[in-house]
């Protein structure tokens, strides 16, 4: 990996940020907010959790992230 990138500990942060967004309390907001902070919470999830579940590779000098969107039950 590139000098000074630990990939891994990268995406272990990543784990843990999707895990907090899912321990994240609502915040007392009713209505429209509450939706828009339920659908931003539903993202953040998504996206730390893609990122944490990847396989890191440098590749000519690129940081490569590969994650497997196939069905658990289709991965090898």
């Amino acid at each position: 990996m590139a000098e000074g990138l630990d990939v891994e500990a990268m995406l272990v942060r990543f784990r843990e940020r999707a895990h907090a967004v899912k321990q994240r309390p609502l915040p007392p907001v009713a209505g429209e907010e509450r939706s828009k902070f339920i659908q931003q919470a539903q993202s953040d999830f998504r996206d730390f959790a893609i990122i944490g579940d990847a396989t890191a590779s440098m590749e000519d000098g690129f940081l490569v992230l590969k994650v497997d969107l196939r069905p658990a039950d289709q991965r090898s």
